[in-house]
């Protein structure tokens, strides 16, 4: 019986804080959002000069994100291999 008590309270504390948390977020559409910040600007501006190519999509995936990328790719290649193995036997 405390055992089950302890967990309500924990699940309790724990929404309770990720309310906090959503409320303290920006509104959707709000200039001020780290999403709207310069960086995006900087990848607009800098592309085609820095990685000589026009579309700005493909420049980031590969040149300003490349490793990041590459982790990616190397997860997903793992996921189908553990799964080609699993479906396999």
């Amino acid at each position: 019986m405390m055992r089950v008590a302890l967990e309500v309270v924990t699940l309790v504390v724990i929404g309770v804080l990720l309310l906090m948390v959503a409320q303290e977020m920006p509104s959707f559409g709000d200039p001020t959002n780290p999403v709207h910040n310069e960086v995006s600007r900087y990848y607009i501006e800098n592309t085609e000069e820095e990685a000589g190519v026009q579309n700005v999509v493909a420049a980031i995936i590969t040149d300003y994100r490349g490793f990041d990328t590459l982790g990616e790719l190397t997860v997903l290649l793992t996921a189908i291999a553990g799964l080609l193995a699993v479906l396999r036997s």
